[in-house]
């Protein structure tokens, strides 16, 4: 996105320069292929299917500090030089320590960005500067901080890709000695370790550089936060990326911003665009961990749907609505301008949320044993009391590039929208896994840039394998939709399937992969839903990135699967989890609003834009409130497309449901779930127009809306919308952030942004 802020633009200025100057070369004397725009990525005699793949490391949640002090305490270390990075060893040694400073309801100022005198020589001297990135005082404090304040922590740092030295080994939960993750007797023992392992996408391929990669800690596997709720996490993000913003392989940005998504999050802890942070800095980002409905459904906590695991095979309860619960998230970067880059080159991670409804443990007071209990039982395993993930794998795919050196790439001046030549899963090249002969939960991630998925399950012979979905965008379903045919559904970007599948029907030594068939001829969306057979026998000779590209291998279960049977739960059986209750007295009154996301009145540089209400295209700028909301009240968001491209939108904070695609009735996998994430445009499966039913609760502030086709994102497809108290005409100011500090410029609503709810039809105008 392109925003009319110039100081705001002053603050990134000359990174566009240092990513032309390096990655336009490299476009220029490489010439890659469609559909990257350059030559092919060469897979240095890798075959597929010939790597394991590597599970999620877990970053492993830390009880709260009891003092404020540290006496033996070090700073985060710094970089050798402008372009460099901290030592491992000393980075590891960092973020193993206590948390300290202790985090503040205000931003803390009190401290300069250790990084200050490095920064001086490289950048320009600093009169001031803080640690903190967060912005200063009340607009950007914590909300409800005493009320939810934080029992545990996670610290990481954004760092250039290095060796992993297995820091995070000791804080897995499993602490490979239980169920599959133990010595000898399980299948995911891996040694015991991810000590040694290198950021590459296969054993035959290059180690990626510094420069290439950056992800959370600077190392592989990626990174998972398993959370509960009911426990407030405090997410210490630090930014060690280079200070120099062309040691940057020809894209991404030093500067970041995390976006939970879609937590129940205040404004401040969402990852807004224009709240990001330098090198040397940290941001904590406060996830409270509370139930949609928290402040008026179930309000004495007596309901033992909402809670959470207690840890000793208890349900400790929650306030709040159990129907609102929420199980698998991500969180990525949503830097402005550079949200697609940053999160390609390697700021995304994932998340578990805990529940009493999906404890991650199986035979536990299963609600198919007994109505009343909350417990579904869904794969997992049985070792630990929550959290077991033997059965339970959670899986990003998407797609990438890389030059003829095997590091990765990325064309930055693509404005449709990046494609990759090649799929990486849990970013490994074509990797197998070993199953038992069970039922096993995979949580699918849709990682990707630009590209769309179509996921066929089949035998290696072509034989379909039975699918159920049981969560979409990680919000467990009313019920179990079954593909009987093994094909799912198409998936756009951020979207998250939960799917179930059963390897007990077939022996031993069957394999059984996961086959693409969504076909992409440019990055405005997927053209064609190939057939299936056409993959298999290989007549199929167009997008690289359609076929095969994830296998499974059934090995021999003696064991009991205690999981649920997604069978027992499709409808006109059990129910999982209900649709939140709502009247349609509240549908008729509820606030319309309109957004069309097109390319009226845009421009070269940022083609994208979203009309508001019936009003002209307007690319992104961060001070203008496109939409001022009324907390607690019903909204029914018409979401259009125009020219037939296609844009998965996302709509921050809080899950709505669908009620239309151009007035027609909701598959069932959208219908009996809740949604952030809608599929508009004219590609398959998509449709024109989108009716979502949605409302915002227990938080305020700025949020945002926009394409998760992250390209358009960038290039201005994106508003900002505010959640207010009723009667409340104030915008919040807009955050300015420098090396020296941030300031605040003064916001504005659009013209109807703010009108009262007028029933039925009512646009605002």
């Amino acid at each position: 996105m392109k925003v009319a802020l110039n100081t705001l633009k002053a603050a990134v200025a000359g990174l566009t320069v240092a990513f032309a100057g390096i990655s336009g070369a490299s476009a220029q004397t490489t010439g890659f292929d469609i559909p990257t725009g350059g030559r092919a990525s060469p897979t240095f005699g890798a075959q597929p299917f010939t790597q394991k793949l590597a599970f999620f490391e877990e970053f492993g949640t830390q009880a709260m500090p009891t003092t404020q002090t540290c006496a033996n305490c070090m700073p985060l270390p710094a970089a050798a030089s402008c372009i460099g990075s901290a030592n491992g060893t000393a980075l590891d040694a960092f973020l193993r320590q206590r948390l300290f400073p202790m985090p503040t309801r205000e931003s803390d100022g009190a401290g300069p960005n250790g990084w200050a005198t490095l920064i001086g020589g490289c950048v320009r001297p600093l009169a001031t500067s803080s640690r903190e990135g967060r912005p200063p005082g009340e607009w950007f404090a914590h909300q409800r901080w005493q009320e939810f304040y934080p029992s545990v922590y996670v610290q990481t740092a954004q760092a250039p890709a290095r060796v992993n030295n297995g820091m995070r080994d000791s804080f897995q939960r499993h602490t490979y000695s239980v169920g599959e993750f133990r010595r000898n007797a399980g299948l995911y023992w891996n040694n015991g370790t991810t000590r040694n392992t290198q950021v590459r996408f296969h054993p035959n391929m290059p180690i990626q550089g510094p420069s290439a990669v950056w992800t959370f800690d600077g190392t592989l596997p990626p990174k998972l936060l398993m959370a509960r709720y009911g426990e407030p996490v405090l997410f210490r993000h630090w930014n060690a990326l280079p200070i120099n913003p062309a040691a940057n392989g020809g894209f991404g940005a030093n500067t970041i911003t995390t976006h939970n998504h879609n937590g129940h999050n205040a404004a401040e802890s969402d990852g807004f665009g224009a709240s990001f942070f330098f090198p040397g800095q940290y941001y904590d980002y406060h996830w409270p961990m509370v139930l949609a409905g928290h402040d008026t459904v179930n309000t004495g906590a007596t309901d033992n749907r909402a809670g959470a695991p207690d840890g000793a095979g208890g349900i400790r309860r929650i306030r709040g609505d159990w129907r609102e619960t929420m199980s698998t998230q991500w969180f990525h970067d949503h830097m402005l301008d550079h949200t697609a880059q940053n999160v390609y080159k390697g700021n995304a991670a994932m998340l578990n949320i805990y529940s009493a409804i999906d404890r991650g443990r199986e035979g536990l007071r299963c609600n198919y044993q007994n109505a009343s209990n909350p417990n579904l039982c869904l794969p997992s395993g049985t070792a630990l009391d929550w959290g077991n993930r033997d059965y339970d794998v959670n899986l990003m795919i998407a797609d990438k590039a890389w030059n003829q050196q095997g590091q990765l790439w990325f064309n930055i001046f693509d404005r449709d929208g990046f494609l990759g030549d090649q799929v990486l899963v849990n970013w490994q090249w074509r990797p197998y896994m070993e199953v038992r002969a069970r039922r096993y939960r995979f949580r699918m991630l849709n990682g990707a840039v630009a590209r769309y998925f179509q996921t066929a399950v089949v035998t290696e012979s072509g034989q379909p394998v039975p699918v159920y979905m049981v969560a979409n965008d990680g919000n467990i379903m009313e019920h179990a939709v079954l593909f009987a045919d093994g094909i799912l559904p198409v998936q756009a970007i951020a979207e998250r399937y939960d799917i179930v599948i059963d390897f007990s029907q077939f022996a031993p030594g069957t394999k059984i992969r996961f086959v693409n068939i969504l076909e992409h001829d440019d990055g405005r969306g997927p053209k064609d839903v190939i057939p299936l057979q056409n993959v298999l026998s290989g007549a199929y000779r167009g997008d690289p990135a359609v076929g095969a590209y994830f296998e499974m291998r059934v090995a021999a279960y003696t064991g009991v699967d205690r999981s649920m049977n997604p069978a027992d739960y499709v409808q006109g059986r059990r129910q999982m989890v209900p649709l939140p209750a709502v009247t349609q007295a509240e549908i008729n009154n509820a606030r319309r609003r309109e957004f069309r996301f097109g390319r009226d009145d845009g421009t070269d540089d940022a083609p994208w834009t979203i009309q508001t209400d019936g009003g002209i295209g307007l690319g992104a700028d961060l001070r203008r409130v496109n939409a001022a909301v009324t907390a607690g009240q019903w909204e029914i968001w018409t979401l259009r497309s125009g020219g037939g491209w296609s844009h998965p939108v996302h709509i921050h904070f809080e899950e709505g449901r669908i009620l239309s695609r151009d007035g027609e009735p909701v598959p069932a996998h959208e219908r009996l779930a809740r949604k952030d994430v809608y599929r508009i445009g004219g590609g398959p499966g998509e449709t024109d127009e989108m009716e979502v039913l949605i409302r915002f609760r227990e938080f305020l502030g700025t949020y945002m809306e926009h394409c998760h086709n992250t390209v358009h994102e960038d290039h201005s497809m994106l508003l900002r919308w505010d959640v207010r108290n009723p009667g409340s005409a104030i915008a919040i100011p807009t955050p300015i952030n420098t090396w020296e500090g941030v300031y605040y410029e003064d916001s504005w609503d659009l013209p109807g942004a703010s009108l009262v709810a007028g029933g039925s039809g009512s646009t605002g105008n």
